[in-house]
């Protein structure tokens, strides 16, 4: 049996869950997410508490448990606490500012960068070398920073490039230190 399936969710006051058939609703101080999910699997609530069980053994079941369960999980977190993912710019140059609510960046190129803010998902921006990307969905977020980082991946060998707060980037020696 999901080790992580049989684990039931709190809810923390404050958060609303809504359980119609296999769609559930999250609202909080955050926002609200909804989910549809499948309908192999029964999601119940007693009071505070989010139980997911399965019917049987079948493989589809299993896999579709734990995950089924962590998803909610993160929906009832994101509309409670939120996530957010910090994102650090490193290269002579590169910086980073709002226009307005959308994200505007300067990466080298010819031309500013212009990220359009989603709905759900704020930008800010403490110091031009950093970016906070924050919101109620944690899928949503990871996307919208791995667009972002997208526009420029760190490089191997002077590491400049747009990467994750605590990334740790594998440095190559080039050609002039390889020699003989």
């Amino acid at each position: 049996m999901s080790r992580i399936g049989k684990m039931p969710i709190t809810v923390p006051a404050g958060v609303e869950v809504i359980i119609d058939g296999n769609t559930v609703t999250a609202k909080g101080p955050k926002g609200e997410l909804t989910r549809t999910f499948s309908d192999i699997l029964t999601i119940e609530q007693q009071e505070q508490t989010i139980t997911v069980t399965r019917p049987d053994d079948s493989r589809l079941a299993k896999s579709q448990h734990g995950l089924t369960r962590t998803l909610i999980a993160n929906m009832v977190e994101g509309v409670d606490k939120g996530y957010s993912k910090k994102l650090q710019l490193v290269g002579v140059g590169y910086r980073a500012a709002l226009k307005g609510s959308d994200l505007e960046m300067q990466l080298g190129y010819s031309h500013p960068i212009l990220v359009k803010a989603v709905e759900g998902i704020t930008f800010e921006v403490p110091t031009q070398t950093e970016i906070v990307i924050s919101g109620p969905s944690k899928e949503q977020v990871g996307q919208v920073a791995a667009d972002v980082r997208a526009w420029r991946k760190p490089e191997p060998y002077k590491g400049k490039g747009i990467r994750y707060e605590g990334e740790q980037i594998r440095r190559k020696l080039g050609k002039a230190a390889k020699g003989d």
